[in-house]
């Protein structure tokens, strides 16, 4: 995202990257980051969340509002609800492409050494 977010901006459209890892933004260099304390592959909430998902969203809208100058780096008041060990991360079916890709490699046969 950093390098996308770079240029873009460059071609003189501010963004701001919504971030997991905010720290990581210094070091490639993510021009204005709306960072939040949620579970990866969820920056905006649970699935089916649209009321927080909006939230999210608005809020990192916002910071353009504050963050006039790239580097800027605003932490948004979410709290994830549950504990991150308590977190379900995969569905119980997977997706298509999970599927596909399991099973491609449950039916490859690996060469005996």
């Amino acid at each position: 995202m950093g390098l996308v977010s770079r240029a873009v901006e460059s071609a003189g459209i501010p963004t701001v990257t919504l971030n997991m890892i905010w720290v990581y933004q210094r070091l490639v260099g993510m021009p204005r980051v709306a960072a939040i304390e949620h579970p990866f592959g969820r920056p905006y909430g649970d699935a089916g969340d649209a009321k927080t998902q909006r939230a999210v969203l608005e809020a990192a809208l916002a910071v353009f509002e504050k963050a006039s100058e790239p580097g800027h780096v605003e932490q948004l008041p979410f709290v994830w609800h549950e504990d991150p060990r308590q977190t379900k991360w995969h569905p119980a079916e997977p997706s298509p492409i999970i599927a596909l890709v399991t099973g491609r490699q449950k039916k490859k046969a690996r060469p005996d050494s």
